[in-house]
């Protein structure tokens, strides 16, 4: 059977009681998270500017947001627009997290990251991984990269950033607005002020979950679209209208799957739910749920299963669409700094 939820504590999102261990931790987490931004602020750490722009997709919350999809869709604009970006990442989660490597389609998720496989499955970009995010810079200007998008990494403040863009889920935003352990937040809500764009993600348009939330001022709405499935063995994509009327299980290992399977439902697909932890190892008895029916997945799920699948598993591609004008203003912006 599947691992039920997710990695993040309930009571950060719905208003629960709050542990005295986290509540008496927090503060000493939060200090120390001010005094290393203060540092940075008053220059006695050095930041690391690289001879390319640099742009960093991040959020101030633990989990998932987001941001993956919209680096991949930064990635292929880029791109569209004579760019020749290049991808640096940590790479959450992977073995020998201490050695950097190029991450390429094939490479193992449990080597290169869930995220950095699948964005160099998506894109074909160069994907570096590396806990020093300077030096997976470096490595990519030295690869022939003319711009660096760095994927979760708005508090690695040793790389000198261009253009930060702060990533938020409209349903959850901050949660109970108080820092690790005691709610969701790596850093204090205001540093979102600091960052040049807001994207928030609201999901599928037709999610079935209620009104759709609202973005506010000086916000810019991203909405994720999801209409085909690939089978894992090979061979053509089939239309999600193929599976409507019909019962699937729904693989989710990410920080907010009931989001995939609330989507999968929009679409008039009969959803039997399978949570997983976010970045959770698969391996091929996980997939065995007892019935064969068809089993749709994440991509980034699909990146650690595709090993052992077969016929009946597919993997759901997911599509973030923003408004042309955020295109133009983040565009134009980088028009004005130039390529160096």
């Amino acid at each position: 059977m599947a691992a039920k939820g997710t990695s993040t504590p309930s009571y950060w999102y719905d208003g629960s009681a709050i542990p005295f261990a986290a509540r008496l931790l927090a503060p000493v987490y939060g200090a120390a998270i001010a005094m290393r931004r203060l540092l940075y602020r008053r220059r006695w750490l050095k930041r690391h500017a690289l001879p390319v722009p640099v742009i960093v997709v991040g959020n101030v919350t633990a989990g998932g947001t987001g941001k993956t999809p919209l680096t991949i869709a930064l990635v292929d604009r880029l791109r569209e627009a004579g760019w020749k970006p290049g991808v640096a990442s940590r790479g959450y989660g992977r073995e020998e997290p201490g050695v950097a490597r190029w991450v390429e389609a094939g490479t193992s998720t449990a080597l290169g990251g869930d995220e950095p496989v699948l964005i160099a499955w998506k894109t074909g970009v160069p994907v570096r991984v590396d806990a020093d995010r300077v030096a997976a810079g470096r490595a990519l200007v030295e690869a022939g990269c003319d711009i660096i998008v760095c994927d979760d990494g708005l508090q690695h403040y040793r790389l000198a950033r261009d253009i930060e863009i702060e990533v938020v889920d409209a349903q959850r935003r901050y949660g109970n607005g108080r820092m690790i352990p005691a709610g969701p937040l790596r850093e204090p809500a205001s540093r979102a002020n600091d960052c040049d764009f807001r994207v928030v993600n609201l999901g599928q348009a037709s999610d079935g979950v209620g009104a759709q939330p609202a973005c506010g001022f000086g916000e810019w709405a991203m909405q994720l679209r999801i209409d085909s499935a690939q089978p894992l063995s090979g061979g053509r994509a089939r239309r999600l209208a193929h599976f409507r009327g019909q019962r699937v299980h729904a693989v989710a290992g990410i920080a907010h799957p009931q989001r995939f399977f609330d989507m999968l439902r929009a679409q008039g697909i009969g959803v039997v739910p399978h949570a997983f932890p976010d970045h959770h190892a698969y391996q091929q008895s996980d997939l065995r749920f007892g019935s064969e029916l068809p089993v749709l997945m994440t991509e980034k799920d699909a990146v650690k299963c595709k090993v052992f699948a077969n016929e009946w598993h597919f993997a759901v591609p997911l599509a973030a669409d923003l408004p042309a004008a955020f295109w133009i203003n983040l565009l134009d912006r980088l028009d004005k700094l130039g390529k160096r």
